[in-house]
C-alpha cells in the first residue's frame, strides 16, 4: 500500500488497538476518522491528536450507522479503508444461571452483528475507491477458544468466517479483505476483563501491535497474525486437543 492520502475509518477507534492503527496511518499523512460511544475517549483522542476527525456513534444502532455512512459521505465522499474494530470481552461462567443474558447478546451485537452493519452501509463508499479495503480486527482465540470467554471466542470465530467467506465475493468488487488477529493486547479491554495480567496470555502493548500491522499491512499480507497468534493458528492444525488444553488449564474465570 504506497498510495497516499487514504480516507481512513476506524471503529472503537477512541483507545486500544483502534487509536493505535490511527496513530500509525496518522503517521503516514492519511485521513483518519474514527468512531465510538464514548464521547470523552473521542475527545481525548482529538485533544492528542488533532488531525483526527471524531464522529460519536455506536455501532449496535441501525439509525446510529446509517446516520454516520451519510454524514462521512457528505464531508469526504468515499471511503479507501475501513477497519472492524469496535469489540468487547466479558468473561462468563456458562454453567452460573444467574448470568446476565442481555449482556451475551450484547457481546454477540458489537462482536459479530455489527461488522456486518458497518460493511453493509459503508459498502457503496468503499466501491467509490480505487484502493479499497476492508480491515476485520478479529482474535488469534479465533484459531482457539478460550474458554473463560465462550461468548468472544464464538464471536471472533464467526467473524474469522466471515472474513474468509466475503473475502472471494469482494475481491470482484476490488475490494480488497485483510484480518487482523491479535494476541491479547495490554488495552483497556483486556483490563477489564482480566486477563491483561495472565503472564500465559503474555499481552502486547498495542503500538507494537500496530508496527506488525502496519508492516504486514503493507506488504499485501491478507492474514495477519502477531505474537502468539501466528502459534495458535499454527497449534490448531497440528495438535488442536493439546493447544486447548494448554490454553484453558482453568476453564471458569475466578470471577464473573
Amino acid at each position: 500500500m504506497k498510495q497516499s492520502n487514504l480516507k481512513v475509518l476506524i471503529t472503537g477507534g477512541g483507545s486500544g488497538i483502534g487509536l493505535a492503527l490511527a496513530k500509525k496511518f496518522l503517521a503516514h499523512d492519511h485521513t483518519v476518522l474514527i468512531t465510538g460511544r464514548n464521547l470523552g475517549k473521542l475527545e481525548k483522542a482529538k485533544q492528542e491528536n488533532p488531525e483526527i476527525h471524531i464522529y460519536q456513534s455506536d455501532v449496535t444502532d441501525d439509525a446510529e450507522v446509517r446516520t454516520l455512512a451519510n454524514d462521512v459521505q457528505q464531508k469526504f465522499g468515499a471511503i479507501d479503508v475501513l477497519i472492524n474494530n469496535a469489540g468487547i470481552m466479558n468473561l462468563v461462567d456458562s454453567g452460573n444461571e444467574s448470568n446476565d443474558l442481555q449482556k451475551q447478546m450484547q457481546e454477540i451485537e458489537i462482536n459479530y452483528n455489527s461488522p456486518i452493519r458497518i460493511l453493509h452501509y459503508f459498502l457503496p463508499l468503499l466501491k467509490k475507491s480505487k484502493n479499497a479495503t476492508l480491515v476485520n480486527v478479529s482474535s488469534g482465540l479465533a484459531y482457539v477458544p478460550f474458554a473463560q470467554a465462550p461468548v468472544y471466542s464464538g464471536t471472533k470465530s464467526a467473524l474469522h468466517f466471515w472474513t474468509l467467506s466475503i473475502r472471494p465475493q469482494l475481491k470482484l468488487h476490488d475490494i480488497r479483505v485483510v484480518e487482523l488477529l491479535p494476541p491479547v493486547v495490554d488495552t483497556p479491554l483486556a483490563h477489564g476483563a482480566d486477563i491483561a495480567e495472565d503472564d500465559n496470555l503474555k499481552p502486547m502493548p498495542p503500538e507494537k501491535l500496530a508496527d506488525i500491522f502496519w508492516r504486514d499491512f503493507t506488504n499485501g499480507k491478507e492474514e495477519i497474525t502477531p505474537g502468539i497468534s501466528k502459534q495458535l493458528k499454527l497449534m490448531s492444525r497440528l495438535a488442536p486437543n493439546f493447544i486447548f488444553k494448554q490454553l484453558n488449564k482453568q476453564a471458569v474465570p475466578s470471577k464473573n
